[in-house]
């Protein structure tokens, strides 16, 4: 899902529905599909071609900061045991 922090990067705000049905559409309409932006906000509402396909160019750009190592590693609590295999396991993760 998009960040809350596009919001602060100068992209208009966008609701948990207009975000859920962006995820939505976006596996529905993939890089070959034709007018796959006008399609995508068609999918969303309330949303531009040209809004929908910014708002996945700053969701790409936050996944490759996070898969980059610039985003730090959140220290969650847990309820015991060692996390510290857990914790270098999710380092680890790529996104597909």
């Amino acid at each position: 899902m998009a960040s809350s922090s596009m919001s602060s990067r100068g992209s208009p705000s966008w609701t948990v529905k207009q975000n859920k049905a962006f995820e939505k559409a976006l596996a529905v309409y993939d890089k070959d599909t034709p007018d796959r932006w006008y399609n995508v906000a068609k999918a969303v509402g309330g949303k531009t071609a040209d809004e929908v396909k910014k708002h996945y160019e700053l969701l790409v750009e936050d996944v490759k900061h996070i898969e980059s190592g610039h985003v730090p590693f959140p220290n969650y609590r847990t309820s015991g045991g060692n996390t510290g295999d857990e914790e270098k396991r999710m380092r680890n993760l790529k996104l597909q």
